[in-house]
């Protein structure tokens, strides 16, 4: 295998050098603590989100719509007062005042109907924020397993340039020793640049990855903080609590005690009044004095009840095929995840016996180079798949931990 350099790629791959350079400035800025592990991360990621900000002030209306469900009345009573007089007409001296109270009253199961409803609102609320928590971590997770590769290809091309340089260097003093020709210089000097381009290449790659973790408001670690890998599971079905079955379970739970309450509410709320009176007919007549009950009971309206009915059954039947469907593909991911982490693992033992012999195999080409005994298109190939086989035993042990990641998030675990 002859090495040659190419001046298009190395072109490119000092381009890719000027923009890592250029980034560096801003990256340097960033004031995010550097998480120590993924769970670091991911407290940090979730402490700058929208919804995590919002929480407290929901529970709050939570709570307050619970309380309202609890008192004797759905409104607060009103007060009313009228009066009469033929000031303006006869001028007799009749006159007439009334006031009262007007209490609204509920309809029968209204009350039990809005506790239970408020109830459920409470409960898809938190069920929402834990469904936002692991949709983010999965987020979370793919931008740094993105990052640890990118990290993992910046360090095996550093050392790649680091032994590239190395045996240009000899090649170079058994050239001037006359023990290699100016081709074989050649070579090694192709090899170095070839190091060179793939280096700043990663180096772009690296600032990618990292600014992907900076969107997410997350500083770019050093240490892979990998997750504990979960119990391989006989049965893929995803667990009852699971985040995304849990907030279509409240999603759908909601939705039933909105039907169930718009069933009730055929009319609006029928009013209880109490009135006491003062009047006279005629001036110079002594007053009389009136106490008096009053019921109003509204009529019902049939279009806006069956809309409102039909609105929440809708809801209700959305969400219980949505969780039919989510079942469905969780227990896929699941089984997915869980063959791929199998394949990880058996991928990494193999990329590691790889490296070994690879190695060994290195340092007998690297001793017989030395001595003459083999030329430098053969050294440079066993070095390059030596290289080769360090890389991909390193992606592989970074495979097996995103596969435990990809699997624990199909369970629906947080970061840990």
């Amino acid at each position: 295998m002859l090495w040659k350099f190419s001046p298009r790629r190395a072109s490119r791959g000092l381009g890719a050098a000027v923009l890592v350079l250029a980034a560096l400035p801003a990256l340097a800025q960033s004031p995010a603590a550097v998480p120590a592990n993924l769970a670091e991360a991911f407290a940090q990621a979730w402490a700058r989100q929208p919804e995590q900000a919002a929480a407290q002030v929901r529970r709050d209306a939570s709570q307050a719509q619970r309380a309202a469900a609890e008192r004797w009345t759905p409104e607060p009573p009103a007060l009313q007062a009228s009066l009469k007089t033929d000031r303006l007409t006869g001028n007799d001296g009749a006159y007439e005042i009334e006031a009262g109270v007007s209490v609204p009253l509920w309809l029968p199961r209204e009350r039990a109907l809005t506790q239970a409803q408020a109830d459920a609102e409470g409960l898809a609320q938190e069920s929402r924020l834990r469904a936002m928590q692991w949709r983010l971590a999965g987020q979370l997770r793919e931008a740094w397993w993105a990052w640890q590769l990118a990290l993992l290809e910046q360090q095996a091309a550093q050392a790649r340039h680091d032994n590239a340089a190395q045996l240009a260097r000899d090649v170079a003093r058994r050239v001037a020793a006359g023990d290699l020709s100016r081709a074989d210089q050649n070579q090694a000097d192709g090899a170095v640049a070839t190091a060179q381009a793939e280096q700043a290449e990663a180096g772009a790659a690296l600032v990618q990855a990292r600014q992907a973790l900076a969107a997410l408001g997350v500083a770019a670690p050093g240490a892979s903080g990998a997750e504990p890998r979960p119990a391989t599971l006989a049965d893929p079905t995803p667990a009852a609590d699971h985040p995304a079955l849990a907030e279509l379970d409240d999603r759908a739970r909601l939705a039933r005690h909105a039907q169930e309450l718009a069933a009730v509410q055929k009319r609006a709320n029928p009013e209880l009044t109490l009135l006491t009176g003062r009047e006279r007919s005629a001036r110079g007549e002594p007053y009389a004095r009136s106490l008096s009950f009053g019921v109003r009971v509204p009529l019902g309206s049939s279009s806006g009840h069956r809309a409102k009915v039909a609105t929440a059954s809708a809801e209700r039947i959305e969400a219980e095929q949505a969780h039919l469907l989510e079942v469905q593909r969780l227990a896929a991911d699941s089984a997915a995840a869980q063959a791929r982490l199998a394949a990880a693992t058996a991928v990494a033992e193999a990329s590691a016996r790889r490296v070994a012999l690879a190695q060994q195999t290195r340092g007998f080409y690297d001793k017989s180079f030395r001595l003459g005994e083999s030329d430098l298109p053969t050294r440079l190939r066993v070095e390059q798949e030596a290289h080769e086989a360090e890389r991909q035993s390193a992606r592989a042990r970074v495979a097996v931990h995103q596969a435990v990641s990809t699997l624990r998030q199909a369970l629906g675990l947080l970061p840990q």
